[in-house]
Formats: structure tokens, sequence, C-alpha cells
């Protein structure tokens, strides 16, 4: 831990996730930049951005991360429920930009603030179109009704944020991510920061540095292009990569 804030540059390069505040508690550096390159570097260190359009770029690690083992996640009895009823049509990589937006949308809509500005969507679709982000969307009837998007890093998939317009929508998204990654290989949903919603999922609080070691580990992720487009009903046999 440090007692400075790092300043970066135009060079591609960032501090040891270790050295990050105690107040503001993980936050590592200040200013670079968005280019996809960076991003990349960043979420493989264990880094994300997260700031306000006010903001300058800020760049955090937290000593706390929030995830999920995608091997042992199980739906709870109530969203078993609601995903065998049908009422949802899911979709892997269809209309990133929407559902960035209406991620977006969602909790300015709420009056909260947002880090996802008009310059992160921008990134981050520069990303999905390297094959580097993704996104999961959820439809009732043809209304696009929730989703989420992250950054896949092989091994790991880092989820950005979600959003649902009707009761349970990012909870079926969420738990068709939890069983894709199963099925390719992505043996961890990084949720950065903990909340309620997130524990409710499944996910649990881990130190930083446990979160490095999983980052370090060699992974033999299945292409996330094997699966795009539409999604098997939650009861299709399971892998869908067999389908």
């Amino acid at each position: 831990m440090s007692d400075q804030l790092v300043q970066l540059d135009h060079r591609l390069w960032f501090p040891d996730p270790q050295a990050a505040l105690d107040e503001p508690e993980g936050l590592l550096a200040i200013g670079g930049d968005l280019r996809p390159e960076r991003l990349l570097l960043a979420y493989q260190m264990g880094i994300f951005p997260w700031f306000e359009a006010d903001q300058p770029i800020l760049w955090w690690s937290p000593p706390e991360r929030a995830v999920v083992e995608a091997d042992t996640f199980k739906a709870s009895k109530s969203l078993e429920r609601i995903l065998r009823k049908n009422d949802f049509s899911v979709a892997l990589d269809l209309h990133f930009d929407e559902v960035i937006m209406l991620c977006q949308r969602s909790r300015t809509s709420q009056g909260q603030g947002t880090w996802i500005t008009d310059d992160m969507i921008e990134a981050y679709t520069l990303l999905f179109e390297a094959d580097k982000a993704h996104c999961i969307a959820c439809f009732e009837n043809t209304e696009l009704v929730g989703g989420l998007y992250g950054v896949s890093l092989d091994g790991i998939f880092c989820g950005e944020s979600m959003f649902s317009l009707v009761s349970n929508a990012s909870k079926v998204a969420f738990a068709y991510l939890a069983r894709l990654c199963q099925d390719l290989g992505v043996g961890i949903i990084d949720c950065q920061m903990p909340n309620p919603h997130l524990m409710r999922l499944g996910a649990k609080p881990i130190p930083r540095s446990a979160f490095q070691t999983m980052l370090r580990e060699p992974h033999r992720a299945k292409p996330w292009s094997s699966l795009k487009g539409w999604l098997p009903s939650w009861q299709t046999s399971h892998p869908w990569t067999a389908q």
C-alpha cells in the first residue's frame, strides 16, 4: 500500500496493485487513457477504471474483490423456477451497443452516478469489436429488458455492469453467464466490488492477493465465439457447446 497516487502518462504501464491507497480505499492511479491495450493490461493486473464524467480517469484495485466461482454456481430455487418458465430469450454478443447504453441509462434514471461515460462506451465497444468484451442480452418477446457486459481474460470474465427493465431479467442474464462460463472453461466471474445483489447471486469476497493469484494461473478456455447468438433454453442438456 502507498500514500501517494501515481499519475499515468502515454506509456503503457501500471504500478503494482498492492500500492493502492488506503484512502480512498483501492485507488491506484490517475490519468492515462482508455485505449484497448491499456484496458486489457489493467484487467490482466486486477485493475479497473471507475470514474464519473466530471472526473479524470481513475484506476482501482480494491483490497477485497467479489468473485463467483462459475463451476460451483447454482441458481437459487426461486431463480431456477424463473429460468424454467422460459419467459425470456437470451443471447450472447447481440446488441452490445444497446446493452451498454441501457446499463448507463438505468443508473442515471435511478438518480445514481455512473462510471459508464461516453468515452467508456466507446472504449468497451472497441474491445467488443476485438472479441475481448462480451454481453448477455435478455429479451421479453422482442424487447431488450435486461443484460450485462464485461471483459474476457481467457479463464476469467470481468463483469462491468448489468441492467434490468423488468423483474429478474438481470438475474436471468447472470445465470446464463455462469452457465456459459462453465461450458467455456472460464472458472471465475469477477464482480469487482461486493454488494448485496451480487452476494445473493453467489459472489464471495476474497483478498486482492488471492485474486491476483487467480489471474496468474494458466487457463485454456474455449472461444466465446463458439456460442455467439441465441442461446439454448435453460432446460436444454448441458453443456451447450456440445449442441
